[in-house]
């Protein structure tokens, strides 16, 4: 087997190695941590790009685009197996990049408020990459479990009362869907004698008319399981508050949580129950498009009501991930490619955002905590000699404050010419040509989306006013390097996404359609050769 075939583990051992390196280490070794949590990311992202070059060049050569590695060198579906296809080197180059910002972030003094910080948060990139390339039901739940444990004390990293309170509800939430997980799988596995996805698309078809219940009631439990990762209305009412609790860095990495449960759905909904025959033909599918657009409307009244810009953030995931799940739920093809599209923009801008809003608040914070409303519906206009305030030049942080939350503000809206729009846009070009097939649910569905970007202007431009372009005699926050090069990063990659669109959008649409090639899926994981004894010896 060439040693390129053997990258595709990479991303879930190396950070798992690097963080147990690290727990060997005295915590008072802070410049080894950093180094080693600095280069096991970088390398995490260099190799995802390296995989996700190789899926684009099978893929757009034609060949087939899917690989499966046979992990201990056991067949599917027997043993464990990773598959890489277009989606998963997708998101695991989107988990990198957004690792890798937050890593360096944390560098400015978070990594330092609590023990143990660099390997929880490898640990936790390594639960995500296990996620997106996992095969079968059962690792993904150890995967979502390695997840829940490293997010619960990321999420207590810095201590204090809210941050408490926010993690036991939050644990208790995610121990709950755990059960629900592992319920449905074993339902599932009652009934057909296997967890392998592949094995499943193949055998669920053909499955027996008197275990169709059975199956079914498992498939529903499993979905709930995803729709509470994924933050659906109201499954998801825990998710702003316990992420406006979080340190900045962590906060900003969870960002890409809610999308682990928007991934499962999008795998094993479409792989498993996305048939045109029988009973899978549309299972599900109106609890998906309403539950989504549901999400949606509850997301764009918290945001206009939303007192801080924490806040403000998690009703722009919940909007993100409502968009996401009524699309799904309403067709495949070019939907779905406008639909990852927007998955990549919304989580790097959103991200993005949540480390600006620490940046932002740090000048308010003698006067105010956090914590506190950040909009002062007080402000009675200028004075006399504000009014006078002309020429006054802006000092240089307060400027790339203000051009960084700008940009933010508009790439979560989705107004033009921004990759936020394009996604918006390709997302209701496609909704358009299914306006017959559905009816009205798409046009509910669209006036959400649009709404919601309207909603997402306001509440942002309210802050903006109050927090950075309204004349205050505090002193401008210090900005480190450290601080201002993650949020450019990450704002540079939703730049390079309008850039670079054609090219981009080609292969989120390719990867919508992938995900419809069932036959090619189950072909690629169950007839994956394994290594014979002469060549593990070449």
């Amino acid at each position: 087997m060439p040693f390129s075939q053997h990258l595709i583990i990479a991303p879930i051992l190396l950070p798992l190695v690097a963080g147990a390196a690290m727990l060997l280490l005295n915590e008072r070794r802070l410049i080894a941590k950093r180094s080693i949590a600095l280069v096991a990311t970088s390398a995490m992202l260099a190799i995802a790009i390296l995989l996700l070059g190789q899926v684009a060049a099978r893929g757009f050569g034609g060949a087939r685009a899917t690989t499966a590695y046979l992990v201990g060198n056991w067949p599917a579906p027997f043993g464990i197996v990773l598959v890489l296809d277009w989606l998963s080197a997708l998101m695991l180059v989107l988990t990198a990049v957004l690792g890798l910002s937050c890593l360096v972030f944390s560098f400015a003094r978070w990594d330092r408020a609590s023990p143990r910080f660099h390997a929880l948060f490898l640990f936790q990139l390594m639960g995500l990459n296990g996620a997106f390339l996992t095969g079968d039901l059962f690792n993904l739940f150890v995967f979502f479990e390695v997840l829940l444990a490293a997010s619960f004390a990321l999420l207590l990293h810095g201590s204090g009362e809210a941050r408490v309170k926010a993690a036991l509800h939050y644990v208790s939430i995610n121990v709950a869907a755990s059960l629900l997980f592992l319920i449905g799988a074993a339902l599932i596995y009652g009934v057909t004698g296997t967890l392998n996805m592949a094995d499943l698309a193949a055998r669920i078809p053909a499955q027996a008319e008197d275990g169709i219940g059975l199956l079914q009631s498992g498939m529903a439990v499993l979905g709930i399981a995803f729709l509470i990762k994924a933050g659906m209305w109201p499954l998801g009412l825990w998710l702003p508050r316990t992420y406006a609790a979080a340190a900045p860095p962590v906060a900003a990495l969870f960002a890409i949580l809610s999308k682990v449960g928007v991934y499962a759905v999008l795998r094993v909904y479409l792989l498993l129950l996305g048939h045109n025959t029988g009973w899978t033909a549309n299972f599900g599918e109106e609890w998906l498009l309403l539950g989504g657009i549901a999400t949606l409307a509850f997301g764009t009244i918290g945001m206009l009501a939303a007192r801080t810009l924490s806040r403000v953030a998690g009703y722009a995931l919940l909007i993100s991930a409502g968009t996401l799940l009524a699309t799904i739920g309403a067709g495949e093809g070019a939907v779905l490619g406008g639909a990852l599209f927007y998955l990549v923009s919304s989580t790097l801008a959103i991200a993005a955002f949540y480390l600006l809003i620490e940046l932002v608040e740090r000048r308010e914070a003698d006067a105010r905590t956090v914590t506190e409303p950040v909009f002062d519906d007080e402000y009675t206009g200028v004075t006399e000699e504000q009014e006078n305030e002309v020429g006054i030049v802006i000092p240089a942080t307060i400027a790339l404050l203000g051009g960084g939350f700008a940009f933010c503000a508009l790439l979560i809206a989705g107004l033009p010419p921004l990759s936020g729009f394009i996604a918006k846009f390709a997302i209701i070009d496609g909704l358009l040509n299914l306006r017959d097939s559905i009816g009205a649910p798409v046009w509910w569905l669209i006036a959400l989306i649009i709404g919601s970007g309207l909603a997402t202007l306001i509440a942002t431009t309210r802050a903006g006013i109050d927090l950075i372009w309204t004349p205050s005699e505090r002193p401008p926050p210090a900005l480190r390097l450290t601080e201002a090069l993650p949020v450019g990063a990450l704002l540079a990659v939703c730049l390079a996404l309008m850039i670079f669109a054609g090219p981009a959008m080609r292969y989120m649409e390719r990867t919508g359609n992938s995900l419809g090639d069932r036959q090619g899926y189950i072909e690629s994981v169950l007839g994956a050769q394994r290594v014979t004894s002469s060549a593990k010896t070449r």
